[in-house]
This record gives structure tokens, sequence and C-alpha cells, in this order.
């Protein structure tokens, strides 16, 4: 995986390219709320919070969140665009938080986990963070659960290429189970569209996904070329939606 550098990449386009309308985020939100506490409040960690996409929500939710992102550009947009009395962010990585140990009752990883650069620190230091028994809620991909999304079968490779980004699940689990860790859930979480296809081609031209730093431009241009073609014959259409994994992880007491 080429390894992407926020802080000269994508950070100006990130928000509007993986924008969420608001019936997506709730139904976000909902599967969360099913694998946490019913107690209220609770404070929680948002670990690669980008540009803020998920941090608001999480705190309007649940109680106040610790927004902990690399990406001084990121965290810029998100002090600036992604605000909430009971949010901070924080410079960090899952690997290095600064945070005190057991301040946590959950953190959540949305599509962050296949940047972390030394998993098994980012294990360890997830487990330093978080109460006792409270959970990790792990949004990833895995390459033998791959979501498939519709867009992907106009690329060269493209479903080749962007279930080599991520680990298979069993990796995944095995990684935090070795380091005493336990599975709590795993299930999949249908969004509803994210509007019509042609709504979907503009935020993809924007390029904002992990998946279009490792092609070629050739097959960028011949991907993108194939996928206008395939959304010119109705654009108004549905973007069709997928099923997309959530691994829920319980930090031993």
């Amino acid at each position: 995986m080429r390894r992407i550098d926020y802080d000269t990449e994508q950070y100006q386009d990130y928000a509007r390219g993986r924008a969420l309308a608001e019936q997506q985020l709730q139904v976000w939100i909902s599967a969360f709320g099913a694998v946490l506490p019913e107690r209220r409040p609770l404070a929680g960690l948002d670990v690669g919070s980008g540009t803020g996409r998920f941090t608001p929500a999480l705190a309007r939710a649940f109680g106040p969140v610790t927004g902990v992102e690399p990406s001084v550009r990121m965290r810029e947009i998100a002090q600036a665009e992604s605000l909430h009395p009971g949010v901070r962010y924080l410079a960090g990585s899952a690997e290095d938080m600064p945070v005190p140990s057991g301040s946590a009752d959950y953190a959540l990883m949305f599509l962050s986990w296949h940047h972390v650069q030394d998993k098994p620190r980012a294990v360890r230091e997830l487990a330093r963070v978080l109460r006792p028994g409270v959970r990790l809620l792990l949004r990833a991909n895995f390459s033998d659960h791959h979501p498939r999304p519709w867009w992907l079968e106009h690329f060269p490779r493209g479903f080749e290429v962007d279930a080599s980004l991520f680990q298979p699940l069993h990796e995944v689990i095995a990684m935090f189970t070795s380091d005493g860790w336990r599975v709590a859930s795993f299930a999949t979480v249908t969004e509803s569209s994210s509007g019509t296809c042609g709504d979907m081609l503009e935020r993809l031209r924007l390029r904002t996904l992990s998946f279009f730093a490792q092609l070629s431009p050739d097959e960028l241009e011949a991907g993108f070329r194939r996928l206008e073609q395939a959304v010119a014959a109705d654009p108004g259409a549905p973007a069709p939606v997928f099923s997309e994994p959530l691994l829920t992880l319980e930090r031993s007491s």
C-alpha cells in the first residue's frame, strides 16, 4: 500500500469526498449505540478522526469525545468545521495517543486501521487508554470480507487492488486476541443510499479514497472513463447500497 500523506494530499477535498448524509450518519450511530453501554455520558475516542466526520455526532449521541489525528491539515479542518462543545482534537496516532491511561469508555476507528503502521503497538496503546471491559469499534475493511462497492467494478483490477489494502479478518482478530482482547461481535451495517449515481461520481472524482492512490494514471483514466459511461446511462438512479463490516472488540478486565 502506498502511504498517503494527508498533509499534502486529499485534505482539501476529504470532507466533501467522504461526506455522509444525516440518515447515513444516524445508521452508524445506531449501530455503535447497539454495542455500547446504555449509560450516558460515555467518554469516547475517535482514533484517526480526520476532518471530524463522526466526532461531533459521537459527542451528541454518547458524550464527550477526543479526536486523535496525526495529520495537521486534517486536524485544522476538523477544528474549523466540525465543532461541538463536547469535542476536542489532539495530535496523535493509534500508536501514541496523548490521553491518560484508562480514560476512555470506548474508541472508534472508522476506516483508519489500514493506515496504522505499527499495528501491534496500536493494539497495546488502545488497551492502555481504554478502561477495562470497554469496547473498540473497528469499522475496517477486510480482504476476505470486502463490501465490494458498485463503482469498483469499472476500474482495472478494482476489487483486487482495493482488497489488497486490508488484512484478512482472522489476522486482525488474532492480533488483538493474542494481546488479551476478545471479540464481542461482528456484524455488517447497511447504509442508506449515498444519493444518486451522479452524486457519487462527483464525490469519487475528488479521489479521496485510499484506493485511488494505488492505481497508475492509465488505470485511473480507464476506470473513470468506464464509470462515467455507466453513470451517463442513468445519472439520477439511486446509488446502490452495500453492507460494511463492523468488528467490536472488548478490552480484557
